[in-house]
């Protein structure tokens, strides 16, 4: 463990620095960020956990805003939650298309692959193919381990002495690992695993090192899925060797298998950290989690609706004109879906015991994250473990180190007393 601990000691610094407007700076530049005005911005800013009072006041007024941005292209803003279903369902209307993206910015890089950037049909036969090996029963396989994960991380936490960093001790490793897991990325490889999985978000070093940081990721994915291809393992790339052969070329295995490591990696780590903050600012929810174990589904739930810690969905384009709430929206118009207005419009505040489990965080209709419930997992296993095994767990700061401007909300640093 002590090899696993150093490189995390790099990876929070990566992962902190993580830059706003992923999908524009990664094609145009990082000091594009500089160009764009403070209302192209809010929706990527947020007061601690909660969306700025600028966003939610967008949504009163309408459910759909132009968002005003200097590149040449007309870019929608849709906040309500009606108009979000709408858009992220309707795949007739609306293309996920990466080249779209490039035309769009007048820059075409290399495809990241994977499923969120496809359309059908590509995205429904990569879809099939990859959805078997994200259900409850062949996720179930992975319980033991994420609990011997969790276990192994309390136990260093337990071990440090004074404030323990719940980001870097805790919630970092877990989806981490994880995921090594799950993909069948061999023991010898997971230091590199883990840096390659946070320096793909390290923005603020230019678009430049971010692609090449993608790039690297892209070609290391290649590596596994080679080997895998010469020797099928039991992990996800295996198994879709296994059972789909030459069905699936090398280059689309490596994107999907690059989309696990992007669409599990930060989003859950973040998770993990803000939904411990919550729960140690609500008395009640943290027993509720702690000591009833039917809570913990509905409140793991609650929690992912209140966060949303992926703040916007990927940029869709519009196929032909079309009205989308009382804004006519023109062909090929970028629309983008704040998911954290949406899930707040009905219910703003964190409500513990509230029955509904409906939510956006994962997305919704056709591109909805394939990985939801290996997320919902890895919570359901972290949180009520942490809290048993420290019930006297509280915060060692009162100001914490929120993201500032971020297409995945988190906080960069979550120092904790454990005794």
């Amino acid at each position: 463990m002590a090899t696993l601990a150093s490189v995390r000691e790099g990876l929070v610094e990566w992962v902190a620095r993580r830059a706003a407007t992923r999908w524009i700076m990664g094609k145009i530049g990082s000091r594009a960020l500089s160009l764009l005005p403070d209302r192209a911005l809010v929706p990527l800013k947020r007061d601690g956990v909660d969306p700025v009072e600028e966003l939610m006041r967008m949504g009163e007024s309408s459910a759909v805003h132009r968002v005003p941005v200097p590149f040449g292209i007309r870019v929608w803003l849709v906040t309500g939650e009606t108009e979000a279903k709408k858009v992220l369902s309707d795949t007739g209307a609306f293309s996920n298309d990466y080249t779209r993206l490039g035309a769009a910015v007048g820059r075409l890089e290399q495809s990241p692959g994977g499923l969120g950037f496809a359309d059908a049909p590509d995205h429904t036969r990569l879809r099939r193919m990859l959805t078997p090996e994200f259900t409850m029963r062949r996720l179930s396989r992975l319980v033991p381990r994420i609990d011997e994960i969790v276990t192994q991380r309390l136990d260093a936490m337990e071990a440090a002495p004074g404030p323990v960093d719940l980001v870097k001790e805790f919630a970092l490793p877990i989806p981490s690992l994880t995921i090594c897991e799950l993909l069948g990325v061999p023991y010898a490889d997971r230091d590199r695993f883990q840096q390659l999985a946070a320096a793909r978000f390290d923005l603020f070093g230019g678009a430049g090192q971010a692609l090449g940081a993608i790039s690297e990721s892209l070609e290391y994915m290649r590596e596994i899925v080679e080997r895998e291809r010469r020797s099928p393992g039991d992990g996800l790339i295996g198994t879709l060797i296994r059972q789909h052969g030459d069905a699936v070329d090398d280059a689309e295995l490596a994107g999907l298998a690059d989309g696990v490591l992007t669409g599990g990696f930060d989003t859950t780590a973040s998770m993990l950290a803000l939904g411990a903050y919550v729960l140690l600012r609500d008395d009640e929810a943290r027993a509720s989690m702690r000591d009833d174990d039917a809570a913990v589904g509905p409140l793991v739930e609650e929690l992912l609706r209140h966060l949303s810690v992926v703040q916007v969905a990927f940029p869709r384009f519009a196929r032909h004109p079309l009205t989308v709430g009382d804004q006519r929206i023109e062909e090929g118009d970028a629309v983008v879906v704040s998911l954290s207005a949406a899930n707040r419009e009905s219910t703003p505040h964190f409500d513990h015991a509230r029955k509904s489990s409906a939510h956006l965080a994962f997305g919704y209709g056709a591109h909805r994250c394939v990985g939801a419930e290996l997320g919902r997992m890895e919570l359901r296993a972290a949180y009520p473990a942490l809290l048993r095994r420290f019930p006297n767990l509280r915060l060692a700061e009162d100001r914490q180190a929120f993201r500032a401007a971020s297409i995945v909300h988190g906080v960069d640093r979550l120092l904790v007393h454990t005794r």
